[in-house]
């Protein structure tokens, strides 16, 4: 692909835009289209072709399609007719199932994705489910989001699963580094150093689980030493029911996703 356009120009566009721009698309390749005058100026400093009107449709080679689900309904019917059958068109849409969108480009390739914010840094984990005319381009659509982290191919019926879990995910990491971080504070740390301390903790956690292939809890009994400190913080957790919260957090996030 040579050129991808964008409808809706929110933060999670944004965050693609950031992850993709000067790396693997020049600027003047990324077309957006925003409805909103005052968010076309704020994008414009990536040096992409930004405006309120989507006048880019007939010179891409995919449109990613970025809006809220409240309207989701009527970007599409602006869009139909309007894009060739030639173009890919995603969306990343929650709730949104890929019959619904077929009934505005019954001649298209369609993709229903699933990434999370972490794109901004290359490091999402998407998830993505294909109709079937778009199977024969699965491998393009994957290696694009591979160049913005992990990627991987679900069925439909578990894209709600993925939005509660990978979706929604890093505003759970988020509030977990910010706990860490106050409870390093409650320790004595500067607050920047139990910041620092508590992100690299995750990330460094979450690499050894990718790249060894081993089950977490086979890892965590690893660092558990008996009568330890490491046993007695778990221990404190469990109490607290923060696994069961966890839990409860993404099912609650995909019933979510089912009702939009």
């Amino acid at each position: 692909m040579n050129k991808i356009g964008f409808i809706g120009g929110g933060a999670l566009a944004e965050s693609i835009v950031r992850g993709i721009c000067g790396k693997f698309f020049a600027p003047n390749d990324i077309f957006i289209a925003e409805v909103r005058p005052e968010r076309c100026e704020e994008l414009k400093r990536y040096g992409v072709n930004v405006s309120t009107q989507a006048d880019f449709l007939d010179a891409i080679d995919m449109l990613i399609v970025a809006v809220k689900p409240k309207d989701a309904e009527k970007t599409f019917a602006a869009l139909q007719g309007k894009v060739p059958t030639s173009t890919i068109v995603t969306y990343t849409v929650a709730g949104l199932k890929l019959a619904c969108v077929e009934k505005f480009f019954p001649s298209n390739k369609i993709a229903r994705i699933m990434p999370n914010v972490a794109v901004s840094v290359a490091e999402s984990m998407t998830a993505y489910t294909l109709n079937e005319r778009a199977m024969q381009v699965g491998e393009t659509i994957k290696n694009f989001w591979l160049t913005l982290g992990r990627a991987v191919e679900v069925e439909e019926r578990l894209m709600d699963a993925v939005t509660g879990l990978s979706g929604s995910g890093p505003a759970y990491a988020f509030l977990m580094i910010d706990a860490l971080s106050d409870g390093g504070v409650a320790a004595g740390l500067p607050r920047a150093q139990a910041i620092e301390l508590a992100a690299q903790t995750l990330l460094g956690a979450a690499k050894m689980v990718l790249q060894s292939g081993e089950h977490p809890d086979a890892l965590r009994d690893k660092v558990t030493s008996p009568a330890g400190t490491t046993i007695e913080g778990i221990r404190v957790l469990e109490r607290g029911g923060f696994r069961s919260s966890l839990i409860e957090a993404v099912l609650a996030a995909m019933e979510k996703s089912k009702k939009l």
